[in-house]
């Protein structure tokens, strides 16, 4: 039965690529046509509906599809945007890894799971490489539900040990990311699946990042938001808000996303730019694990959000992640490889003159290095620490 016959037109509803609708049940996480599926349209926030005494992203919750009342919380949101100067600009950088298990998952996770516990869930399945298993699981443990996490075999240590350190059930599976995707897939049948890819209410709770920009700006758009992108839910995310706030008048432009994708898991950055990604060889491993996604579930719509911004996307050699991760770490910001790769993509499109010094730039740092911590130790070994003072003979130890 379609969403008209159930609740009328205008009520909050799913929606797929061919435009039907569908109830905001806790069932359903993709259309009848197979594809993902997204929220209708919702009303972009004035600043006087923020609830300022809400230290969260629940402070927007005039945004969102989910009561209030029925929130899942755990303090996700309302993170530090530092500015500091990057090469001779003063750029602004978004420091994710303020969120409860240290990424941004913890915001799309928060709505995703107040969504699937209002309407009953007591069990979840998610397919992760890391952060957003370990978000999923720190949530479902708040929310009283059992979580099953499958993930990579080669996933970071340190991310397996979170999900399980919550409560989850933890799964390997051999093989790239997009193969435990499809396991996960196929276990859907049995488990209710609250997928950070597929699920359209993670996306709801991503977009708040664009709404605290917003606030954080004084109530304006930055020229430029650049991003790193796996699957892309952040350039969706921000697309979707900052499309909010363009069509209630709060804003009167759109900002430009900038995207950084690594080489060999470049799909978004290939298909906007008309490259044949196969040219490049057979996909080789990244330090940027959480980014090597061969096939978006979302990708016209992340290669549209971009074009529509009048953006622009590009493949960052691993080369640059690495020095992307030392620039960082020399600052002070001790990003995980993945959100380096945000880094190396504005350094990119400065050298390129996309972005000027005279513009509003925000860069989006999506984890914390303590979080790969594997990943971290490498590239510092393949360029040593050369200002580790040593103790004086016979000083203390």
């Amino acid at each position: 039965m379609d969403v008209e016959q159930l609740t009328g037109v205008d009520a909050p509803c799913f929606h797929d690529r061919s435009g039907r609708r569908y109830p905001l049940d806790g069932s359903r996480w993709r259309g009848d046509d197979g594809g993902p599926l997204a929220v209708s349209p919702l009303p972009g926030l004035a600043p006087g509906q923020i609830v300022t005494a809400e230290r969260s992203l629940w402070r927007y919750h005039a945004a969102l599809p989910v009561p209030f009342a029925r929130r899942v919380s755990l303090g996700e949101g309302c993170t530090p945007m530092v500015p500091l100067d990057w090469g001779g600009l003063r750029v602004h950088f978004k420091l994710e890894w303020f969120n409860p298990t240290s990424s941004f998952k913890d915001r799309g996770v928060s709505v995703m799971m107040s969504h699937l516990a209002a309407h009953g869930a007591d069990r979840v399945l998610e397919d992760s490489s890391g952060n957003a298993g370990a978000a999923v699981a720190a949530y479902a443990a708040a929310a009283g539900i059992r979580a099953r996490i499958v993930v990579p075999a080669a996933t970071s240590a340190a991310k397996i040990l979170q999900a399980r350190a919550c409560g989850a059930e933890i799964e390997l599976v051999g093989g790239a990311r997009d193969e435990v995707a499809d396991e996960a897939v196929r276990q859907s049948a049995r488990i209710p699946y609250a997928s950070h890819n597929w699920h359209p209410m993670f996306i709801q709770g991503t977009k708040t990042v664009a709404y605290e920009m917003w606030e954080s700006l004084g109530f304006t758009a930055p020229d430029n938001v650049v991003l790193v992108a796996g699957a892309g839910s952040n350039v969706i995310a921000c697309d979707l808000a900052f499309g909010e706030l363009l069509a209630a008048g709060r804003i009167d432009r759109r900002p430009r996303l900038f995207v950084g994708q690594p080489e060999h898991w470049a799909t978004i950055a290939d298909t906007l730019n008309g490259v044949d990604g196969a040219a490049r060889g057979a996909r080789v491993p990244t330090i940027a694990e959480g980014a090597s996604i061969a096939r978006p579930v979302r990708l016209p719509e992340a290669v549209e959000a971009v074009r529509r911004s009048g953006g622009a996307a590009c493949a960052v050699p691993e080369a640059a992640i690495h020095a992307a991760v030392r620039a960082l770490s020399s600052r002070g910001l001790y990003a995980e490889p993945t959100s380096a790769v945000a880094a190396a993509a504005l350094d990119h499109f400065v050298a390129s003159g996309e972005i000027a010094a005279d513009e509003t730039t925000v860069v989006v740092l999506t984890g914390a290095g303590l979080k790969s911590a594997e990943a971290m130790a490498a590239v510092f070994a393949a360029a040593p620490l050369d200002h580790v003072v040593a103790p004086e003979p016979g000083g203390a130890r």
